[in-house]
C-alpha cells in the first residue's frame, strides 16, 4: 500500500521519548499508528487511538517541529514536496531495530529508496544524520551571553572610589529584595511536574486565576501552554459553548410543551456541543467548529434582536401612561 502513500508525518513524545505515533495518508484514508521504541528491547507496536484523524475536528497545518498535545512531530513527507531529511531514528540504514515494527519500516523504506543515489564518500549515517538526535527532539536554544561589566559605568578608577561606599549600601538592599524574590519564586520542581492534566482542570477559569490556583507566575504558565502546544488559553473557547449549552437547554424546556419533535432537535444540539466542548478539554489546540461558529453568531444576532424589542416595549409602556 506504499505505492499510494501520499503523505506521512511521524511524532515523538514530549514528555516519553520512546513513545512514536506515526499518521499515513493515503487518498482519502487516514491511518493511525503507535509504537514503543525502548532502547534496550525490540521496538512494539501497540494498539493506537485516533488522535489526528478524529472525525469532525479541524487539523491545524503539520510540519516537524509543531507541537500536539503532548506529541511533537519529528518527520514529514508529501508526496508532492522535496524529500525530507531522515532524523537517525528513523532511517533505514543506520536503524536495524526498525525491522521490529515492518508497518512503519516498510514505509520509511520506500521514502528512503525515493532519494537519488549520490556517490560520495559519506557514509550512510553521516547522511540521515539530523538536528532532531533519539534523546533530545527539543529545539536547541541559542546561548545567551551576559557581560558582567556594568554598561553605565566608565572603568574609571576614581570614580570607582569614590563611589564604593554607595555602591556597598546599594549592594545590600539589591540583595535583600533578590533574597525575597527567591523565596517568592515558585520551585522548579513545582513547575516541571505540572502535567497536561494539571492544567485542564483550570480550563474554565481565566489564565490568571488559573496561574493563581495553580501557584505559578503568569509568564510560567503560558510557557508551560507552549510547551503543550496550547496556543491560546482555552477559557474564552469552553465558556462560550457553555454559554450556547445553557441557551439550548432553556429552548428545549419551552419546546418540550409545545412542541416534542423540536424540543429533540434542540437536545441532539446539546448532546453535540458539550460532545465538541469535551473534545476542547482534552485537545485544547483544537478550534471551534464553523457550524458552532455560525449558530454562535445566530444566536447572538436572535438575543440582541430580543433585547432590543423588550427596550421598544418598555419605552412604549412608559410613553402611553405619562
Amino acid at each position: 500500500m506504499a505505492h499510494s502513500l501520499t503523505s506521512l508525518a511521524i511524532f515523538q513524545g514530549v514528555n516519553h521519548k520512546e513513545m512514536i505515533r506515526s499518521l499515513h495518508v493515503y487518498g482519502s484514508v487516514e491511518i493511525e499508528r503507535e509504537f514503543l521504541f525502548e532502547r534496550k528491547s525490540r521496538y512494539v507496536e501497540k494498539k493506537a487511538k485516533p488522535l489526528f484523524c478524529s472525525e469532525g475536528l479541524g487539523r491545524p497545518e503539520i510540519s516537524v517541529g509543531s507541537v500536539f498535545g503532548t506529541w511533537r512531530c519529528i518527520f514529514v513527507f508529501r508526496s508532492d514536496h522535496s524529500l525530507p531529511q531522515f532524523p537517525t531514528l528513523l532511517c533505514p540504514s543506520s536503524n536495524p531495530k526498525l525491522v521490529d515494527v515492518p508497518n512503519l519500516a516498510n514505509v520509511l523504506k520506500f521514502i528512503y529508496d525515493l532519494k537519488p543515489k549520490k556517490p560520495s564518500n559519506v557514509s550512510d549515517v553521516e547522511q540521515c544524520s539530523s538536528k532532531v538526535p533519539y534523546c533530545n527532539v527539543d529545539q536547541l536554544k541559542p546561548q545567551k551571553f551576559v557581560l558582567k561589566q556594568d554598561l553605565n559605568c566608565l572603568p574609571d578608577s576614581e570614580t570607582e572610589s569614590e563611589g564604593s561606599e554607595d555602591d556597598q549600601t546599594e549592594h545590600s538592599e539589591s540583595d535583600v529584595t533578590t533574597e525575597i524574590l527567591k523565596k517568592r519564586r515558585t520551585p522548579s520542581q513545582h513547575v516541571a511536574g505540572l502535567c497536561l492534566e494539571d492544567l485542564s482542570k483550570y480550563f474554565g477559569v481565566p489564565i490568571v486565576e488559573a496561574s493563581r490556583r495553580l501557584n505559578v507566575g503568569l509568564t510560567v504558565l503560558k510557557k508551560k501552554c507552549r510547551e503543550f502546544g496550547i496556543p491560546r488559553w482555552p477559557h474564552r473557547k469552553i465558556k462560550s459553548l457553555d454559554s450556547l449549552i445553557h441557551d439550548l437547554q432553556e429552548e428545549a424546556e419551552k419546546q418540550q410543551e409545545n412542541n416534542k419533535a423540536a424540543a429533540m432537535v434542540v437536545a441532539k444540539k446539546q448532546k453535540k456541543l458539550e460532545t465538541e466542548m469535551r473534545n476542547i478539554v482534552e485537545r485544547p489546540f483544537m478550534e471551534i467548529q464553523i457550524e458552532t461558529k455560525r449558530f454562535r453568531q445566530d444566536n447572538f444576532k436572535k438575543r440582541h434582536r430580543a433585547s432590543r424589542a423588550k427596550k421598544n416595549q418598555e419605552s412604549l409602556a412608559t410613553s402611553s401612561s405619562t
